[in-house]
């Protein structure tokens, strides 16, 4: 067996998880730090790694108008719309439930890409589509009964719809690395965030970084999950085919409903894991029959 056959699928596993991993920190974090505040220390940790990566690996820099407008909107959509919406959907609901619906991602970007892309829609990929639906469904039937809970269902399908609108907006981008659009996109996030830190400056003013949950959190979410895991999934994506490396994306629901249970003692219903099951086969039908 060829190396790369080994390192590809372990890049695409390790980062998947690691998003997984991340709705149990930010559930525990943002007790301490509001979702817009979190989002944006997440990002200005995250923005000075992958500049020292970009010059590590000496990329090549140009400007291009049309893929830089493009990038600009993926970093509005997918990089602080969805982002936010994500976070703030998992403070109001639980880890698992952000876990999985935002699992649904690979099966909502068939509805984009058929629209933005002009990719056939086949049988199997609108059964995939209904059956994401019917396991978002099931999933706010169980969860429905909390105060916030149904806002923040609510906004995980928001983060889901819009980060698989940026994954395909990705597609029409010819011109720059991924590298170089998650550079990009990051700043415009950072810049789109900033008004709104200032605006409310005593959120920042007591964030105690001597507090070594919320150190280690800010640590994991900048480094780990968000500059690391995209190097490896970037990675992992030139060594795994395209219609192959949607698989180990269920990583992450996977991680996240397990750590959720440890970790935060969050509980398996039978509606949670219907829902849940029905998404992971619906991105599996997409996988599978993805022609």
């Amino acid at each position: 067996m060829k190396i790369k056959n080994i390192i590809g699928p372990i890049a695409l596993s390790v980062a998947a998880s690691i998003w997984g991993g991340m709705f149990v920190v930010v559930k525990i974090v943002v007790k301490y730090i509001p979702p817009i505040e979190l989002v944006w220390s997440r990002y200005l940790i995250a923005i000075i790694v992958l500049i020292l990566f970009s010059l590590i690996r000496r990329e090549k820099w140009h400007i291009n108008k049309r893929d830089l407008v493009l990038v600009v909107l993926i970093g509005l959509i997918g990089n602080t719309i969805s982002i936010v919406a994500q976070e703030t959907g998992t403070w109001l609901s639980n880890a698992q439930t952000g876990a999985v619906i935002t699992s649904a991602t690979p099966t909502f970007m068939l509805i984009f890409a058929w629209v933005l892309l002009k990719e056939r829609l086949n049988k199997f990929k609108i059964i995939a589509v209904l059956m994401a639906t019917a396991g978002v469904i099931a999933i706010v039937g169980v969860h429905i009964s909390g105060k916030h809970i149904f806002k923040g269902i609510l906004l995980l399908v928001v983060a889901a719809l819009t980060w698989a609108l940026m994954s395909v907006l990705i597609k029409k981008v010819k011109t720059y690395s991924s590298l170089q659009i998650t550079i990009i996109a990051t700043l415009v996030a950072i810049i789109c965030l900033t008004p709104f830190v200032i605006a409310n400056p005593n959120s920042m003013a007591t964030i105690n970084l001597t507090n070594p949950i919320i150190l280690l959190s800010l640590l994991y979410l900048g480094i780990v999950s968000t500059a690391f895991a995209f190097i490896l999934w970037n990675y992992g994506l030139t060594l795994v085919s395209a219609s192959n490396s949607g698989l180990f994306f269920l990583w992450q629901p996977i991680v996240g409903t397990i750590l959720g249970w440890l970790f935060l003692n969050e509980s398996l219903t039978w509606g949670f894991l219907i829902g849940s099951l029905l998404i992971l086969l619906s991105v599996w039908l997409t996988i599978r029959f993805d022609n």
